[in-house]
């Protein structure tokens, strides 16, 4: 793959790469905070609509190992302009009624998908000395918008309806897609090659299996906690506006995380980032005996958000960083980030759905409470299991 770029290609690539950060989450996560008004405006149960959260899932884990061979047919550049084309489609389809609302956020889990394998290569190929600086740059505007869509949505809704936010995010989108357009002319495509084809030989090898549980761990983790706490808050009596706050509070902790953590873990040795990653990760687990026993009291809600928060937003970075830092090249980074986001969200596309009707079934939140504190134990487990590699791939 060639590497040459010019100054105004290089402008371009860096807001551009800002943009699809912004776009990464927002168009999805933005949602459940709005969940219960969408649910009540379309006439069903709002655990029907936990499948929202799930699609985009099961979208990362149908499309993400393809993106690689999308990407060789396509080119880098053209692939990621068409996802962002998709994905703004996608966006205004979910306007159209219940059908509508599956069908959009089926073409933005495949834009996503294809967006989250392909730009660790991208920042791979154009700035491969500065991986961390530029992949702190996309998670960091992923968070900012996370956190602004899910703070500003129930005004939004509560001064208008659910369908102009979601022609709000539409815009968003396209924008997105019209600032990618100039790099669409410097187009980059992987080498086709016997060994870039043979993806089966990566489910023989052991340690990029246990990055795979990891990724699905980690992402069932956050996409359940993101689902649900408003919802489980508001069980717990506090009001659907405090409801999106603490939504937009989880979301908040994830901005100066992400500008931290890639910068700071790629400094540290092996063994130095698997206690790291591992101690925030505890975080979660002192966030998840909290909520069991939280009352109706916002203050403590706030802090088992932040608490939660920063742990799982500083999972993400460690896995789109790891992708560089535990291959030899970018088409390597695409087939281990192809390969581990297929699978990895397969596995978590199950946990907002079914550890959704924790409360219709039980009556209670705490088997999901539970069964998340199980995920992070294992996860911790994952940490240690990864770095014990220099190379995975």
């Amino acid at each position: 793959m060639k590497n040459k770029i010019n100054n105004k290609q290089t402008f371009f690539l860096i807001v551009g790469i800002m943009m699809m950060g912004t776009v990464m989450r927002v168009p999805f996560t933005a949602i459940p905070a709005v969940l219960t008004d969408i649910a009540a405006g379309l006439g069903v149960s709002v655990s029907d609509l936990g499948i929202l959260t799930s699609l985009p899932l099961m979208m990362f884990a149908l499309c993400s190992s393809l993106a690689p061979g999308w990407a060789a047919r396509l080119g880098l550049e053209k692939l990621l302009g068409l996802a962002l084309i998709v994905m703004t489609f996608g966006s205004l389809v979910r306007i159209v009624g219940v059908p509508g609302l599956y069908l959009g956020t089926l073409l933005i889990g495949i834009a996503v998908a294809t967006i989250n394998v392909l730009l660790p290569s991208l920042v791979s190929v154009h700035f491969p000395l500065k991986v961390g600086l530029y992949t702190t740059i996309y998670i960091t505007m992923m968070g900012l918008a996370g956190t602004v869509g899910s703070m500003v949505a129930v005004p939004i809704v509560e001064a208008s309806s659910w369908q102009t936010f979601i022609i709000l995010l539409t815009l968003f989108v396209g924008l997105a897609a019209l600032i990618w357009l100039p790099n669409w002319r410097y187009n980059h495509r992987f080498e086709q090659s016997s060994k870039a084809t043979k993806q089966g030989s990566l489910l023989k090898n052991k340690a990029a299996l246990i990055f795979l549980l990891f990724g699905g761990l980690q992402s069932l983790l956050f996409y359940t906690e993101m689902t649900w706490l408003p919802t489980i808050a508001q069980s717990a009596g506090l009001s659907k506006a405090e409801g999106g706050l603490l939504a937009g509070i989880f979301n908040l902790i994830s901005i100066p995380v992400s500008m931290v953590i890639p910068s700071l873990i790629s400094r540290l040795t092996n063994r130095q980032r698997a206690w790291f990653m591992s101690g925030l990760s505890l975080l979660t687990v002192l966030g998840l005996v909290l909520m069991a026993f939280a009352p109706a009291n916002f203050a403590l809600w706030m802090v088992i958000s932040l608490l939660l928060g920063l742990s799982v937003s500083s999972l993400f970075p460690y896995m789109m960083l790891s992708f560089t830092l535990k291959t030899s090249d970018g088409q390597a980074t695409a087939r281990l980030s192809g390969m581990v986001q297929s699978g990895g969200y397969l596995l978590a596309s199950v946990g907002p759905v079914l550890l959704g009707y924790s409360f219709p079934i039980f009556g209670t939140w705490q088997p999901l409470i539970y069964a998340l504190l199980a995920v992070t134990i294992v996860m911790i487990a994952c940490i240690f299991s990864i770095e014990k590699h220099d190379t995975i791939l």
